[in-house]
């Protein structure tokens, strides 16, 4: 995400915690993030991850594009996003996430087109966790991609599909010496 494109998501959460009268300690809990973390996010210092901007909108009760672009979707008969115009923003390890439905308003499911550059020697190291309400499902394109989902460790390549419950604790990585591109379906969870 480039660096003008992170102030003006962090311009939009303000401005909307502030005009739904969120508290700071609020929006840091239901972020899953400390407050002093959660601040920084919102000065722009940090890099939002698409995890911390989906419980963010949740929290006040919009559509996450609407903090990546400042619109509300208004289509609901059928979306088509061309290639390469998915909005576009990074998560954790350099990870880009091309949103595929942006324009859709009331999805219940977050698609991305996802590349997951390789980094030599991430192997060897522990892999980054995140967790947010729902389930997953994640169908590997090209390279190869080191999952840990709930401590459970395993690579899939092209043509491998995971699916899993996104509130244990899942990270991945590419491995193979080469990116990892796949696709990444989100499911929010029911609402009761």
């Amino acid at each position: 995400m480039s660096n003008s494109n992170t102030k003006e998501i962090a311009e939009r959460l303000k401005g909307l915690r502030e005009m739904m009268e969120i508290s700071v300690a609020d929006m840091a809990a239901a972020a899953g993030v400390d407050e002093k973390t959660y601040l920084a996010y919102e000065s722009g210092e940090k890099d939002f991850s698409v995890t911390f901007l989906y419980n963010c909108a949740g929290k006040c009760g919009v559509d996450v594009t609407a903090l990546l672009t400042g619109y509300t979707p208004t289509l609901s008969s059928y979306s088509i996003v061309r290639a390469g115009q998915g909005v576009l923003t990074e998560r954790r390890h350099m990870f880009s996430y091309q949103h595929l439905a942006q324009n859709f308003r009331g999805r219940t499911a977050e698609p991305f087109y996802v590349t997951a550059p390789y980094e030599k020697g991430a192997e060897d190291k522990p892999i980054p966790l995140s967790a947010h309400k729902g389930q997953e499902m994640d169908y590997i394109l090209s390279g190869s991609l080191m999952v840990n989902v709930a401590g459970n460790i395993d690579v899939l390549h092209a043509g491998d599909t995971i699916y899993y419950d996104s509130g244990q604790p899942h990270g991945m990585i590419a491995v193979g010496g080469a990116p990892c591109t796949f696709l990444a379906v989100v499911l929010k969870p029911e609402e009761k």
